[in-house]
């Protein structure tokens, strides 16, 4: 009886002689009605409870950078079906999800010419709102049409918008830095780092996103002198720039270490933390490098860890302060060991979860690996270099090369598949998003959004 008198409305036509049963709630016991109230209190609360829990995924790798959500996944099972699926022409540029929209980079031909293009979906529907031209794409050294086993099926733009405010921030291949309006995708500013600060692009073209805190974008890209740079996100305007770093693929991460912010980028020469304000150079640590370097950093209390391919390996070092003098001293080195070609791993507890492999296209593992000692804890095959994210109650999200979603427990002592799908044809060489209960994925010839509420 309570169920019809909440549900059913004043003003009914009901047949003559019968009363619409809204009238009902007038004739409750008292204790009906503080039932009731407390009923309807009880559901507004849950409900305000659900929706702050929701986050957004605004940037690459997440809100920290560090591939971490803030979500849960209520359902541990992985839907075969999207809410939506689109093309996603060429590329490995991931989605960035903010306010209702989605994000990501494709090649489209415009007048004949292929164009890197940021795209805008509504992120419930999948429904283009905006596509903005960037700038001239397709050729990328070859790097998605070598031939090698696997490896073949397209190229395209690596990079992944951001969403800060107003505005989204895109570096694209050719080293442009855009703010582009997230109502329409016009252009409030950009930076041609090539143009103005002497960059010189490497192999494949850079595939390093922007990153941003406060009101600062950070990239790498300047020429000697001019290398690391911090632009004003609001108008463009340099903040500060320094060092003669040559840039990689690996996008910078912003930390807090030892209670100094700070950015860290992986550059050519190894390692290279700067001070958040000014760019000072907090401190160094040299790695070698070996034809690319493209996963980031990974950051857990005062133990920073990078890898790279081409028989470069993993490693970790301790950072130490003295006053306001930083230090870095190695804790593990694993040379061709470890590897993270650019599936840059996240970390729970001490432990690295992650793709470890080079070039073993659909069959290298996911791995877990002791951040304080590189001992491998476990690994299973079948991956490939895909990508992974960790969900706030310790379920790893992982996207295989070959498409498929997985569900895997976050634990070193063995390896605990929950659930998997494969949902996506294509190449996947992109790093899925978690947002209000739904995970985005892509690949270089659709993405799709995947409902985990229902």
């Amino acid at each position: 009886m309570l169920t019809d008198c909440v549900l059913t409305g004043h003003g009914e036509n009901l047949p003559s002689g019968r009363t619409p049963k809204s009238t009902h709630i007038l004739l409750l016991p008292a204790f009906f009605m503080k039932t009731l109230r407390f009923s309807i209190l009880a559901a507004l609360v849950l409900s305000a409870g659900i929706s702050a829990h929701a986050a957004d995924w605004p940037a690459y790798r997440g809100p920290d950078g560090d591939g971490i959500s803030s979500e849960t996944l209520p359902k541990k099972v992985v839907p075969s079906q999207p809410v939506w699926m689109v093309e996603t022409n060429l590329g490995f540029s991931s989605f960035s999800v903010a306010a209702g929209k989605a994000y990501t980079i494709v090649i489209r031909e415009i007048d004949g010419n292929p164009m890197e293009i940021c795209l805008a979906l509504d992120a419930a529907t999948g429904e283009e709102e905006w596509a903005a031209p960037l700038w001239l794409g397709g050729q990328y050294d070859g790097g998605g049409k070598s031939g090698a086993k696997g490896n073949d099926g397209g190229d395209g733009p690596r990079s992944t918008p951001v969403i800060s405010g107003d505005k989204v921030y895109v570096l694209d291949s050719h080293l442009r830095l855009y703010a582009l309006n997230v109502s329409d995708g016009q252009q409030a500013w950009s930076v041609d780092l090539e143009k103005k600060y002497s960059a010189s692009n490497i192999k494949w073209q850079n595939a390093a996103s922007p990153v941003i805190d406060g009101d600062r974008v950070f990239v790498a890209g300047g020429g000697r002198g001019q290398s690391l740079l911090a632009f004003d996100k609001n108008d463009g305007k340099l903040l500060w720039k320094g060092e003669n770093d040559a840039i990689t693929h690996a996008s910078p991460v912003v930390a807090d270490l030892l209670g100094v912010r700070q950015v860290i980028y992986f550059t050519q020469e190894g390692l290279v933390a700067c001070a958040v304000e000014d760019g000072k150079v907090l401190w160094r640590q040299a790695y070698p490098f070996k034809v690319s370097t493209a996963a980031s950093p990974v950051v857990f209390e005062d133990i920073v860890y990078c890898s790279a391919g081409y028989g470069v390996g993993g490693g970790a070092y301790k950072i130490s302060k003295d006053g306001d003098k930083f230090a870095s001293a190695e804790v593990w080195r694993t040379e061709n060991d470890n590897i993270n070609h650019w599936s840059t791993p996240v970390v729970k507890d001490g432990y690295l979860y992650g793709m470890f492999s080079f070039k073993k296209y659909g069959e290298g593992p996911l791995a877990c690996i002791d951040i304080k000692s590189g001992e491998q804890k476990w690994a299973k095959e079948g991956y490939g270099p895909g990508n992974v994210i960790l969900t706030a109650d310790g379920t790893l999200v992982a996207l295989s090369d070959s498409g498929e979603i997985v569900l895997v427990e976050a634990k070193p002592d063995a390896y605990t598949e929950i659930s998997r799908a494969d949902v996506l044809d294509g190449k996947c060489w992109s790093t899925p998003a978690l947002a209000d209960g739904k995970v985005y994925v892509r690949s270089t010839v659709q993405g799709g959004a995947f409902d985990f509420t229902k």
